[in-house]
């Protein structure tokens, strides 16, 4: 039993050591997991495992949203793709739609993508 208490201890001091830019990081990390999981789960026919899973990817975003700093103009940008993002996981949601789940996951992987090209031109490291 003393492994999942190490993998947790370990796992809260990555989230409370770690700087803001790798907790976004992590952030579009966790939302990719999330709706890879309501695609398994989506072609498993398990409808309120793909619900669960799309729900927490939404809050993800939601908590993107909510943190964005608007006195920066690109704020805006990230607002407009949130924005985007969030109902088109309502979309997927609803319909049970693998296309639509697909499509988020390709921005979602694209913005991630951004962001750590960002922290890495800004000497920023980040622990996987």
């Amino acid at each position: 039993m003393a492994l999942p208490n190490a993998y947790q201890q370990y796992s809260n001091n990555k989230v409370m050591t770690s700087s803001p830019a790798e907790l976004t990081l992590m952030l579009y990390d966790g939302c990719i997991k999330f709706i890879n999981i309501a695609l398994g789960a989506i072609e498993e026919k398990d409808l309120a495992k793909a619900n669960t899973n799309i729900l927490k990817a939404e809050h993800i975003i939601d908590y993107l949203r909510q943190t964005l700093d608007m006195k920066y103009a690109v704020a805006q940008d990230f607002e407009n793709i949130y924005s985007y993002l969030s109902q088109r996981l309502i979309e997927a949601n609803i319909k049970k739609d693998p296309e639509i789940l697909q499509e988020v996951n390709t921005h979602l992987h694209s913005v991630r993508d951004t962001w750590k090209e960002v922290m890495r031109m800004n000497g920023i490291t980040w622990r996987k």
